[in-house]
């Protein structure tokens, strides 16, 4: 019976090829998208889930209940590390974690790497496996180093990498290490990515920063004992607070600090290994609003295709009436019918699910180019995805199918072939799976739209210097950056397209080399709590990005003790320390630190995106410190010639290393790629859904016109003109994409403002966004039932009555 039941259902198909065809492509384009959106947005949340203890790790947090405003910082003094695992039995291991990077030197080979600083408790907390070596040993001497897979295979080709030196960082600040493990290779569900680990002792100013509790630069991690609570232990860290920073929780007190709802001025918690990967004011995580909108978009899609298909399956239930009449007078049970027109419909998801699994492995290429994602083809078949992918299958032919197979089989066979048939409310299903297709529809154009102007609002934000004409040229590990500045102002000293030339440690944007970096202080000055941006920059840094001085000057080679605490500072700065006349005064950023002096004044610009409130900026001139870009103002003329001659000379000045310039304007754009993805999400997942919605409202139109038959014959008959009978059958289907409409906005209204309230810099959203889409929303509807309306108005009455 049941190869009897597929012959049937497939020889209907082949009969039925345009139902077939639409349904399918409906199916598969839907089945395609949605398993690259659910497969993305499972790979991001299953960030660090891979470590066995996850469960039990958490990173130390400083919340301030500050009146001015709540802080959450994940920076730590170097002290509360041992002081933590002496007090507190209840801890089975913490680490620092200090990021770094260095050049890696083995017989004459060069290369950057991303080396981090930590302790030997480390592999205690995470699971990070050892191909060689084991997590006992590994850290056991201050020069010992552990390394990936990867980065032996780069530094030691096919050589056994155990027991090999190797030197780190470059002239004076050179180092030996020994190889003393090799890691398997982090997996890329990871938040922590490196290449290798080497002792904390070895942070550049250890010995001065070992003992000081209000120098704050870096993050650690700690592994709770099986069985101990995480609000429990919270609660025993708040004597630690305040025996070590007494001094911050008086501070605040006296600023009005009150406690919050937990009790808490100002307290250590712990945030959970698995919120670090989306937490963007703690650990600079990624958006998490993102993955969210990718999981939704899916759903909101394969709803659409599952609408889609039982409007089809109950349009062709009035066409098969007869059939499914004559098979119950026939001897055919309700069981028996249900199962057979079931059939069909796994027949027809089967084959859409084949073809979206096919299409999906033909565009993976494609899409993780345009949204960086990191699925691959073993990704997608390991056994957990596809046992998702079985039952996102079932659950469409389930939903699809099962509803129209079991309207079918109550059919009255006596009913049928007097060729009355109808559904028990019929409209109700109709209608409303029209408003939700729709609706959905609508809402996703709508959020496009927002994105897409956010985006655009945000390049346009200004920065507070000028973009225009600079390029950045990131200096890498393989040169000393203040020698490359001065080789390069040398060169290029008479050259008239080069109106300035500076250097710095922070890049302006995202350049080729994709890095970012920040260092921030803070301190105590006056009884305030001051945070602020440190920002290393060379001469010439305020004339190269045309940022102008609202008092004081800037750092001068005519002073040479400029390099000796000088420092200038943003308006919000001198705002922060409370000093309106700041130019001349002093303040120390630690005890035992030097006098910092302000010579000069600047307004405030953006040192980094303006997805995030400015931040003060203090910026000091260092002729030691490492310069890690270097900036050209070029006259505006001379855009690309300036770009080769600047290759060319740094091929001159520096041959070991790579030239990586781009221009600033450039990459300052990138610091909107998130949200570039977002929308480029958002317009392909719209596009989807208003096609497949057309497709629905296409056979919702058929079934309509089907039922209709005889009422436009006899309204033809009556004198009724074509343009009459078209607004007779579309006014219903506008009225319902009008209920759409209003149910789309206000939905899109409220999430886009909260997705928009993560910004400091945002649009108001303007009413003519809805306005806008619902006209088209409805052009796009009329259009789709007019071509049924019309073919179905110039049909001959003479047939459609003729079995009256």
């Amino acid at each position: 019976m049941f190869k009897n039941f597929i012959k049937i259902a497939l020889r209907n198909l082949w009969k039925s090829k345009g139902y077939a065809f639409i349904n399918i492509v409906g199916l598969s384009v839907a089945f395609c998208v949605s398993v690259f959106l659910f497969l993305t947005a499972y790979f991001a949340l299953s960030y660090d889930s891979f470590h066995a203890d996850k469960d039990r790790i958490y990173e130390p947090y400083f919340f301030s209940n500050d009146p001015e405003g709540v802080g959450r910082t994940a920076s730590m003094p170097f002290p509360i590390t041992p002081a933590l695992k002496a007090e507190y039995p209840d801890i089975e291991a913490v680490a620092r974690i200090v990021n770094g990077s260095d050049v890696v030197e083995y017989k004459g080979k060069y290369l950057d790497k991303n080396i981090k600083f930590t302790e030997p408790d480390f592999f205690k907390i995470f699971s990070f496996p050892f191909k060689q070596g084991s997590p006992q040993a590994a850290l056991q001497d201050l020069s010992n180093i552990v390394i990936t897979e990867h980065m032996a295979k780069a530094v030691f080709g096919e050589e056994d990498p155990m027991g090999k030196r190797i030197q780190l960082g470059l002239e004076e600040s050179k180092k030996e290490y020994v190889v003393s493990g090799v890691l398997a290779d982090f997996p890329e569900n990871s938040s922590l990515q490196f290449d290798a680990f080497i002792r904390s002792e070895n942070v550049g100013g250890y010995q001065q920063q070992k003992d000081q509790w209000d120098a704050f630069s870096h993050n650690i991690f700690l592994k709770l004992k099986p069985g101990v609570d995480k609000l429990a232990f919270e609660k025993k860290l708040k004597p630690f607070t305040a025996k070590y920073f007494a001094e911050t929780l008086t501070k605040l007190k006296k600023k009005g600090a009150k406690p919050d709802e937990r009790g808490d001025i100002y307290t250590l918690r712990l945030q959970k290994l698995e919120d670090i990967h989306f937490n963007r004011e703690i650990s600079g995580g990624k958006e998490g609003s993102l993955i969210y909108a990718l999981m939704g978009i899916g759903i909101f899609i394969l709803l659409i295709a599952c609408i889609n298909f039982i409007n089809l399956s109950v349009a062709r239930s009035f066409i098969r009436a007869r059939e499914v009449g004559v098979r119950k007078s026939l001897g055919a049970l309700k069981q028996q019918l249900f199962l057979q027109i079931w059939g069909e419909a796994g027949v027809i998801c089967f084959l859409g699910f084949l073809t979206g699994i096919v299409l999906a492995i033909l565009l993976l290429p494609a899409f993780n180019a345009t949204f960086r994602a990191k699925l691959s083809l073993e990704y997608i078949f390991e056994p957990d995805k596809m046992a998702m992918l079985i039952a996102l299958f079932l659950f469409v032919t389930l939903v699809a199918g099962g509803y129209p197979a079991l309207q079918m089989s109550k059919f009255n066979a006596v009913e049928v072939l007097k060729g009355k048939v109808s559904l028990k409310k019929p409209g109700i299903l109709r209608n409303s799976l029209i408003v939700a297709q729709f609706a959905l529809s609508s809402l996703l154009i709508c959020c496009t739209i927002i994105a897409v102007q956010q985006v655009d609002h945000l390049r346009k934000q200004p920065l507070g210097f000028q973009k225009e004409e600079v390029i950045s040229i990131p200096v890498g590990s393989k040169v000393n950056g203040q020698t490359a500045l001065r080789r390069m102002r040398n060169r290029l000293a008479d050259d008239p397209n080069v109106v300035a030339i500076t250097g710095t440690g922070v890049n302006l944007g995202l350049g080729l080399d994709r890095s970012s970096s920040r260092s921030s202080i803070g301190f105590t000055f006056k009884e305030r709590e001051v945070e602020t941006d440190w920002l290393h920059i060379s001469y010439d840094y305020l004339k190269t990005l045309n940022i102008k001085l609202r008092d004081g000057r800037e750092f001068n080679p005519a002073y040479p003790t400029d390099s000796m605490g000088r420092v200038i500072i943003t308006e919000s700065m001198a705002k922060a320390i409370g000093e309106k006349d700041p130019v001349g005064k002093f303040f120390q950023t630690d005890t035992a630190g030097i006098k910092h002096q302000i010579i000069g004044v600047v307004p405030d610009f953006n040192l980094y995106s303006s997805k995030t409130n400015i931040k003060p900026i203090t910026m000091y001139l260092s002729h030691t410190d490492g310069i890690g870009y270097i900036f050209v103002r070029v006259t505006p003329q001379s855009l690309a010639s300036s770009m080769e001659k600047l290759k060319s000379v740094w091929k001159e000045i520096t041959p070991e290393s790579e030239f990586m310039g781009s221009f600033l304007d450039e990459n300052t754009n990138n610091w909107y790629k998130e949200e570039e993805r977002l929308s480029q999400v958002f317009s392909l997942a719209s596009s989807v859904a208003i096609i497949l919605s057309c497709l629905g409202l296409f056979a919702v139109a058929l079934i309509v016109m089907e039922q209709r038959t005889k009422e436009i014959g006899v309204r033809k008959v009556l004198g009724a003109s074509i343009a009459s009978l078209v607004f007779v059958l579309s006014k219903d289907f506008v009225k319902l994409v009008l209920i759409a409409i209003l149910i789309a906005t206000p939905a899109a209204w409220y999430f886009m403002q909260l997705w928009l309230d993560n910004y400091p810099y945002r649009i108001e959203i303007s009413p003519l966004v809805f306005i806008g889409v619902g006209a088209a929303a409805l052009l796009v509807a009329i259009a789709t039932v007019s071509f049924q309306s019309i073919k179905a108005a110039l049909m001959n009455p003479v047939k459609s009555l003729r079995s009256e």
